[in-house]
């Protein structure tokens, strides 16, 4: 049984009438000029969390991308003197506690007319120094951080913190999760806490509640040009998270108001030698009758590489051998489907890349097992197979119109070479602080951050253009068949997931959904659940599109 991926995704830890006047009807017929934005970031020496403002850096630099913004990553200790005046607007990720800020930088923030946005830590070297008079000039008072109640414990695993977002009439959550084993929670509950001194100057934008307790607190806070955001919405991020809000209010913050946009895309996925003509048939027939375009993941070349489904012999079907693929992409793209290439062989020589070596089981462009970049990971190696799987696709007149890396993973050398091939990538992605990032250094650590999109990113850190995939796909427990398919995911967890991306104004719905799981011997319902989720995402009022007219 092939084994599916649904990627959650955890991080590890101008000018439109006036910036931000004007109408909605002025600013959706204004194109605007590209931002300029500076992305200003804690970089402390000698901690292993040195590195952890730069990974949230490159999750903001991305969303920026939504906006064909041109960004500045810098480190704030290299801030210089009226470096506000030089961007569109400025954002500032305090990630690391009472990290001392340049003087020039917290005088900059006070007299600048720019948007200034600024998350959780360190707002206190600003508030509490009479010299700045923030209270005054902005009409905020700074209180102090928050978060857990109480430390979490076996017989208290659950403390109450402010975990509840509120916008547009629903509730988004901050992920927490309590690990008995080592008696600590994965979360990150810390809050900076504001409240408004005076109401003429400043509002809170944004709630954020602690249900257990009763208390509410401001989630995202303004005055004027100035935004203050209670934490670091890049730390844990989910489809249901926070982070939506903030990738909503981006446009605010911008002052760049896009048109409402709320369409929808299906993709079948890890479809190679091996698939069900007729699972592909019933597929495509059912999407292609009601007219929602599509698109279809390929695998061009099947390895089983320790012939684990063959007998012990191992076994390779390149796409000019595999009739049943090619039968299966005929039709589908006489219903109306499109064709992605997803990697080449997905997986990767006759290693165990952690599964069994299998094309669709395994990883290809990432070492999952040491959790580093291939040994022959180089832009001539990433070139070779990329160019591999094109003239196989190309030789029989299948074009693909976009690249999706097996499991969503690849090198930082993958990333940034896959776009010299490929106009557009359509996945989630991971993002590293290094090239051949080091995760295990006692100082200076690195970070690999996953991240999806609610939108498309027309560039992001690695230079691709991004069609989003946010939803997740259907997954159903068989582990008495295959052990390491151990996991629920439904049809209504993935249209509760599309009303929630839909509070985005310009928000995609993305899912993709493997066509194994039609195979009669798995005995679930996977035509019928896939049905529903059409059913229910339409019923959302989403516009259903093909990948490459997502504008």
């Amino acid at each position: 049984m092939l084994k599916s991926f649904l990627l959650r995704v955890v991080a590890a830890l101008a000018t439109v009438a006036a910036l931000f006047g004007g109408s909605a009807a002025q600013a959706q017929t204004t194109t605007p000029p590209p931002p300029t934005v500076q992305v200003l970031y804690d970089a402390p020496s000698g901690s292993e969390w040195d590195k952890l403002g730069l990974a949230y850096a490159i999750m903001l630099r991305n969303l920026l991308g939504h906006f064909n913004a041109q960004v500045d990553l810098v480190p704030v200790q290299q801030y210089q003197a009226g470096g506000t005046e030089k961007y569109s607007a400025t954002f500032y990720l305090g990630a690391a506690y009472d990290h001392q800020l340049p003087a020039a930088f917290l005088s900059d923030v006070m007299s600048t007319t720019k948007p200034m946005v600024w998350f959780k830590y360190n707002l206190w070297q600003l508030a509490w120094n009479p010299a700045y008079n923030f209270t005054a000039g902005k009409g905020i008072n700074f209180t102090g951080l928050k978060g857990l109640s109480s430390a979490p414990s076996s017989s208290n695993p659950n403390p109450p913190f402010f975990d509840t977002v509120k916008y547009k009439g629903l509730d988004f959550v901050k992920y927490y999760q309590y690990d008995a084993g080592r008696n600590m929670a994965n979360s990150d509950p810390d809050i900076g806490v504001v409240t408004i001194a005076d109401t003429t100057k400043a509002k809170r934008v944004v709630p954020i509640a602690s249900p257990k307790t009763n208390e509410t607190a401001g989630y995202i806070t303004r005055s004027g040009n100035f935004w203050y955001v209670a934490d670091l919405p890049f730390s844990f991020i989910g489809p249901r998270d926070r982070y939506l809000v903030f990738a909503d209010l981006l446009h605010d913050m911008l002052g760049i108001d896009h048109a409402f946009y709320h369409k929808a895309m299906v993709r079948l996925e890890d479809v190679g030698a091996m698939v069900s003509v007729d699972a592909m048939k019933q597929l495509s027939d059912y999407l292609g009758g009601k007219a929602i375009p599509f698109s279809v993941a390929v695998i061009p070349r099947y390895v089983d590489a320790l012939g684990l489904y063959n007998g012990g012999v191992p076994q390779e079907v390149p796409l000019s051998q595999a009739t049943n693929l090619q039968k299966a992409l005929n039709h589908a793209r006489s219903k109306g489907g499109e064709l992605v290439m997803h990697g080449f062989t997905h997986q990767y020589g006759n290693k165990k890349n952690p599964h069994t070596a299998v094309s669709g089981d395994d990883y290809e462009f990432w070492d999952i097992v040491e959790n580093s970049p291939v040994p022959e990971d180089s832009v001539s190696w990433v070139q070779g197979r990329l160019n591999n799987g094109l003239v196989d696709m190309k030789a029989l007149g299948f074009n693909p119109m976009a690249w999706e890396a097996p499991h969503y993973h690849a090198s930082a050398i993958t990333a940034r070479t896959a776009p010299q091939m490929f106009s557009k990538t359509y996945q989630r992605a991971v993002y590293f602080t290094a090239d051949k990032p080091n995760y295990y250094a006692s100082v200076a650590k690195d970070y690999g951050v996953g991240q999806f999109y609610p939108y498309q990113i027309y560039k992001d850190y690695y230079g691709q253009r991004v069609l989003p995939e946010n939803l997740g796909n259907i997954e159903y427990d068989i582990s008495t068949i295959d052990p390491t398919s151990n996991y629920n995911y439904t049809a209504d967890d993935i249209i509760l997931n599309a009303k929630y991306a839909k509070t985005i104004r310009d928000g995609v719905a993305s899912f993709f959904f493997h066509p194994f799981w039609l195979e009669p011997d798995l005995g679930v319902p996977g035509m019928a659940d896939f049905q529903k989720t059409i059913d229910g995402i339409t019923a959302l009022g989403y516009t259903w599109v093909a990948p490459s007219k997502l504008r």
